[in-house]
């Protein structure tokens, strides 16, 4: 299973999860694909993404607890990534993580629109805690990790995200964007690492 988790105030519908379902649509593999709209709870974010699993992994027939997944997080959604990858041991692709969401989000309390379809959210004070909450102070596994950072990204300072993902497999791309407008150029090696088997030691970093 591919889990691709969008960012605050994104959705399924986000460019980003739209290229990578139509590649592995190309690819015979859309069963492979999972892409949920996700709570503005961030403990019911981790929930629902769990359930999703076990649910697939249970249509699988395979032993509980032992589904092959990689997550795809991008902004707040490589911060949920980073959470699930330490809980559970699953690889993750990070696209322009938020490291310290709780903070940049305490300017956004209260009503929020949404970038696709219409329609709100409303954070909440205790989503922030909730967020304090579900915090990796380091990461315990580089090689399980692909961080795509953009030097150029105007919401997040890429200078975090390479310091909190230490020995990671890293793609930092000179200029782009928060929304990483050129990711058609690495959808496969996205792809590529969704299908690695994550024991051998970590690449080292690239510049794009």
């Amino acid at each position: 299973m591919i889990l691709y988790l969008h960012g605050f105030r994104s959705s399924p519908n986000s460019f980003k999860a739209r290229l990578l379902a139509a590649r592995l649509a190309e690819l015979g593999r859309s069963d492979e694909w999972c892409c949920p709209m996700l709570p503005v709870s961030p403990f019911e974010t981790i929930a629902l993404v769990e359930s999703l699993v076990g649910k697939a992994d249970a249509r699988a027939g395979k032993n509980a607890g032992n589904p092959r997944v990689t997550v795809v997080g991008s902004s707040l959604g490589g911060y949920f990534a980073t959470h699930l990858a330490e809980k559970h041991g699953w690889p993750a692709v990070l696209l322009n993580p938020a490291v310290v969401p709780q903070r940049d989000l305490s300017a956004y309390l209260g009503e929020q629109p949404l970038w696709h379809g219409g329609g709100s959210i409303v954070v909440e004070p205790h989503h922030l805690d909730e967020l304090r909450a579900l915090g990796v102070a380091s990461i315990t596994r580089p090689e399980r990790y692909y961080v795509v950072a953009a030097t150029g990204d105007e919401v997040l300072d890429y200078r975090e995200m390479l310091a909190h993902y230490p020995g990671a497999r890293t793609t930092l791309i000179e200029g782009s964007d928060h929304a990483i407008s050129e990711f058609a150029q690495y959808l496969d090696a996205v792809l590529a690492f969704c299908d690695a088997d994550h024991v051998e030691p970590p690449a080292p970093r690239e510049a794009a």
